[in-house]
């Protein structure tokens, strides 16, 4: 039987200014939650605004609230307001940098600006540690980490709640 995700707490957090003021649909939340729902996750969802402190207070109550994989979508390029990273990066305990890195390069052949993403990866601390992975904001690139993340969670997850290698 194929490994999955069934029951597994999991958030997905849209990082949008017109998003989270009702001005534009989410379209790249969706993929990623229909994705890891797919992989039986029970899922939440959420749009915040671009900002440290929105997003930082959403991964703080995802995580806070039990989930063990939290993915973001946006706020990973260059603006002034794109600042996901940056509220991400404190909160990881175990860097995943082969994942950040394929999040960016499985698109970049056929978008070259897909490298400008600078979406991290990693593990928060324990007891109850969780994934979190920053994507890139446009419907292609959760398509694509959709397809990567769900060949890989299953497995880092169990190895989180310390299952083999």
């Amino acid at each position: 039987m194929a490994p999955d995700l069934t029951g597994v707490p999991a958030h997905v957090i849209t990082v949008s200014d017109r998003g989270a003021a009702g001005e534009r649909e989410d379209a790249s939340g969706p993929i990623l939650a229909d994705a890891l729902r797919a992989l039986g996750a029970d899922v939440a969802t959420r749009i915040v605004p671009d900002g440290i402190d929105s997003v930082r207070a959403a991964l703080n109550a995802a995580v806070g609230g039990g989930a063990r994989i939290v993915l973001t979508t946006g706020g990973t390029g260059l603006g002034p307001r794109d600042l996901t990273p940056e509220a991400t990066a404190p909160l990881l305990a175990r860097p995943l940098p082969g994942v950040a890195e394929r999040l960016r390069a499985v698109d970049a052949e056929a978008v070259p600006t897909a490298v400008l993403s600078r979406g991290l990866a990693g593990v928060t601390a324990a007891p109850r540690s969780a994934i979190v992975a920053n994507v890139a904001g446009s419907t292609g690139a959760a398509r694509s980490a959709a397809a990567l993340l769900a060949a890989i969670l299953p497995h880092a997850v169990s190895q989180l709640d310390g299952g083999d290698h």
